[in-house]
């Protein structure tokens, strides 16, 4: 099996078996009938991915491996908080009639800030940093800005990176504050990691480890027989993961310089309700 299929079973497992249910608590999620859609969670799940060995994306289901690029192409190179600007469909419920979901996501990416070197906003401070000061402590994103929720539809669940970087090889901490485990764990994961294999490529460095560090992992009471069901599957190698060695310029990147060979996995679980 892929590693990232034996940190995600073990993940599930732990929050089936060991996890708390707030079943009793009023919660803000509801299903689409209405009713209060209660999870079973775990407090800080840590899962590290040593991105030099193997790309990080599920053979259990597949993983839309183009649509999630997409959304991290939305956010951190359009830096755009407006759903027409992305392909697939996952952040309409929380658009406004023109598309907008407000100062959120790639708005924060974009706004500029004032350092000694010069105004950046946070993606080009990333790149000047990894390429300038690779030594610093200092090099990382934060899109949950307080001052900025009441304008954002949702409040990001992803909002913090940190990089650093060690010889030649880039590491990276994402931040999480909350994970729909069947839904977007494995979405985030890929995601982050193509991001990490980009930012290294334009810096001159190797893409090292991505540390997954999510506050409220939880799986949702009408998730919790369709993860059961995924858990008794079997699984494959994981495939190889292509980035176009031609790019230097992060801005440049598109859909077609990203590629997996060999994926081998399983069926797409069907119907997965989302609670909003």
């Amino acid at each position: 099996m892929s590693r990232a299929d034996d940190i995600f079973k073990n993940m599930c497992r732990d929050i089936i078996d060991n996890g708390f249910s707030d079943k009793d608590l009023d919660v803000r999620p509801k299903w689409m009938d209405g009713t209060a859609a209660h999870t079973v969670k775990k407090f800080c799940v840590v899962n590290r991915y040593d991105l030099s060995s193997e790309f990080p994306i599920l053979t259990l289901r597949p993983t839309p491996f183009k649509n999630a690029i997409d959304e991290i192409l939305w956010i951190w190179q359009k830096k755009s908080n407006n759903v027409n600007d992305l392909k697939s469909k996952i952040w309409d419920s929380w658009a406004d009639s023109e598309g907008s979901i407000g100062k959120a996501y790639g708005y924060q990416l974009s706004v500029k800030h004032k350092y000694k070197e010069g105004m950046f906003d946070q993606v080009d401070r990333v790149l000047y940093d990894l390429r300038n000061n690779k030594a610093s402590r200092r090099i990382m994103t934060n899109i949950y800005v307080h001052a900025d929720l009441h304008e954002m539809n949702l409040y990001p669940c992803a909002y913090s990176m940190t990089f650093n970087v060690s010889g030649n090889t880039l590491n990276g901490i994402l931040n999480q504050r909350s994970n729909d485990v069947l839904v977007a764990n494995n979405w985030n994961v890929v995601q982050y990691a193509v991001l990490m294999h980009m930012l290294a490529q334009v810096s001159g460095l190797k893409a090292g480890e991505l540390v997954h560090v999510i506050a409220d992992a939880h799986i949702y009471d009408r998730h919790i027989p369709l993860v059961e069901e995924l858990l008794s599957r079997e699984t494959y190698p994981a495939p190889k993961f292509w980035i176009n060695p031609e790019i230097t310029d992060f801005y440049e990147f598109t859909l077609d310089d990203f590629k997996l060979a060999d994926y081998k996995k399983n069926d797409q679980i069907k119907n997965i309700e989302v609670a909003v």
